[in-house]
């Protein structure tokens, strides 16, 4: 093992030594209440089974044969969960054939980015994650179930259904992908005709086009985005089946991967002799696995927030400085869009999840000493499924890459880092997504230009206004000002002016899209400036540096000018009202910063468990 990753994983063990102590007690202490189904009353089991077929309700009221859980994120709008419509008669008719029971225990939410963004549902992106948790969670608490299935791809939903899994981490628990559609119009041309639209150069019309033939069918996008990163990162963690992360949804594979899911959850119940419930499964490795992972292929920055809040419901305290050393230990060893130019399709052609794998592993970056759902370390995870005679098998996986402009090795990677870094400095701390830079580094020294809301960016950049080197402030989007929304909208119009030849950069407590591109970000700067950051108290024209050479990012004006200075009022109140935003005051109000998982559930350590 790599020195580095051993004394990453190290420092979160004994730091979460309390907390993990804690947790392991209370999912032990579930454990002992079952078989569970034993422990309700008559009439509460004849309510848990009134709607199954007299064959269903033998079974579960024999406390011997498994039931499972399905925990659906379907909805038919969002084109990567549409997939899962079919899914639940698939479910249960694979667990009814190795005599068990699978019911379907809760539907949770599944809002798009895509559609959502730099619109006002956008504020409720981020809080839906802690939504779906308790969704979840409210879900299994009918305390019918042996082992969960969840089904989800997208965004916040993926974390959302792992922390409200690790709520009842002694059940086992496997999760179900559906999915990318299949290659679109390449990244690289949807990425230009949006430029030219920002520039207006082309009208709608061809944008909707450009769109239109880039998402055009059921399946997750194609880029690397936070979607795609849910399942690598998951498939590290050893809660996918080896290989099924990237299968294309309305297959043969697709369908016979989600069959052996089914079954696999009813082999890995405490009901027999291979107990593997997700509690233990998500340990400090497993969770320090799914970082390497992430990095070695420069995934969604949304994670530097998600794996934090997934790693507090396992009782385990994660935070940026381990995202840095475990950066610093791990090249970047893929190209995917927005990191290159090919899509997660191509990822998949050239070698795909058994290869990074196999090479992480080989090099010493990976835990091999870990549970998963298929039992013990990750070897079985190098290989990849295949239909023989129209049987599932797994095989060998690749032992080199097929275009080693997409999947490099270990090596000659790409970049001899991750690509992520924390900047830190007197406006506070944040992380900045380095692998899709043009260069390696950036260091930009500049005024300021300030905005309250990203809306309001559009109107100077159609002026002219921003015609300059410059560093782009927008504040007041942080967690507990709005909900932390996505600022996506912003790269075009950016990009245009780095074309032109300017320096810019942007300076944000909100979020970039997972798939933050070209342009220099410092993202989910925390103290966000709504809870007393020094964001508050920039004015046009300050000088600010971002440099990632040496991770400073700085505010040059003096103490004394700044304490002199009041910050500026808050005017978010439009933000709070409307498209359901008023309901979501009371997450708000207690969510947690950006370095803590901007995450509403547990917003103290103690409060984790």
């Amino acid at each position: 093992m790599d020195s580095r990753i051993v004394e990453v994983t190290q420092r979160i063990i004994e730091r979460s030594k309390d907390s993990r102590k804690a947790y392991l007690e209370k999912i032990e202490h579930a454990r002992r209440q079952g078989p569970h189904r034993g422990v309700l009353s008559c009439g509460n089991l004849a309510h848990g089974f009134a709607a199954c077929g007299t064959e269903d309700k033998s079974d579960l009221r024999s406390m011997t044969k498994a039931n499972v859980a399905i925990i659906s994120a379907y909805n038919d709008m969002l084109s990567a969960h549409q997939p899962y419509e079919t899914y639940p008669a698939i479910i249960r008719d694979a667990v009814k054939s190795v005599g068990s029971v699978a019911q379907f225990a809760g539907g949770v939410p599944a809002m798009c980015d895509g559609v959502t963004q730099g619109q006002t549902g956008m504020d409720l992106s981020l809080m839906s994650r802690d939504n779906i948790a308790q969704g979840a969670a409210i879900a299994l608490s009918h305390n019918m179930f042996d082992s969960t299935l969840m089904l989800g791809i997208c965004d916040k939903i993926v974390p959302g259904l792992l922390m409200g899994a690790l709520s009842f981490g002694h059940l086992p628990t496997v999760f179900v992908p559906a999915g990318p559609m299949p290659s679109g119009l390449p990244n690289k041309e949807k990425a230009r005709v949006r430029q030219e639209y920002a520039e207006g150069k082309v009208g709608r019309d061809a944008l909707l086009e450009a769109e239109s033939q880039s998402y055009h069918s059921a399946g997750t996008c194609t880029f690397y985005g936070t979607a795609n990163s849910n399942q690598l990162v998951v498939e590290m963690m050893g809660l996918h089946l080896p290989g099924s992360s990237f299968v294309n949804p309305g297959t043969e594979l697709r369908d016979a991967l989600t069959k052996a899911a089914s079954i696999q959850a009813t082999r890995i119940t405490d009901l027999g002799d291979t107990y593997r419930p997700i509690g233990n499964i998500v340990d400090a490795k497993a969770i320090v696995n799914g970082l390497v992972g992430l990095l070695a292929t420069g995934g969604s920055t949304n994670h530097t927030m998600h794996l934090i809040a997934v790693a507090r419901a396992a009782g385990y305290i994660v935070n940026w400085d381990d995202f840095t050393d475990i950066s610093n230990a791990v090249p970047l060893i893929t190209r995917i869009y927005p990191n290159g130019s090919a899509d997660i399709n191509h990822f998949v052609a050239a070698g795909g999840m058994s290869l990074l794998i196999k090479q992480l592993l080989d090099a010493g970056l990976l835990h091999n000493d870990v549970n998963t759902i298929c039992g013990e370390g990750l070897d079985f995870y190098t290989k990849e499924p295949m239909l023989k005679d129209g049987e599932l098998e797994w095989r060998d996986g690749p032992t080199e890459s097929l275009d080693k402009e997409v999947l490099s090795t270990v090596e000659a990677p790409f970049k001899a880092d991750g690509g992520l870094s924390v900047l830190e400095g007197n406006l506070g701390r944040g992380v900045i997504k380095t692998s899709a830079l043009p260069t390696p580094h950036c260091n930009i020294k500049a005024p300021a230009v300030v905005f309250e809301d990203q809306f309001d960016l559009d109107a100077a950049f159609k002026a002219g206004d921003l015609d300059k080197d410059c560093i782009v402030v927008v504040r007041f989007q942080g967690p507990a000002a709005i909900g932390m929304p996505e600022l996506h909208r912003l790269t075009p119009p950016l990009g245009v002016l780095q074309d032109k030849g300017f320096k810019v950069a942007l300076v944000t407590d909100g979020r970039m899209s997972g798939a933050s591109g070209k342009v220099p970000a410092a993202i989910h700067v925390t103290p966000e400036a709504y809870k007393g950051g020094l964001l508050a108290k920039v004015v046009a024209g300050d000088m600010i540096e971002l440099n990632t050479e040496t991770g400073a990012i700085t505010l040059h004006v003096d103490e004394a000018t700044l304490a002199a200075r009041e910050p500026a009022p808050a005017n978010i109140g439009h933000h709070h009202i409307g498209m359901g935003r008023e309901m979501f005051g009371g997450m708000r109000a207690i969510v947690t910063g950006a370095e803590e998982g901007a995450c509403s559930l547990f917003y103290t350590q103690e409060q984790a468990l």
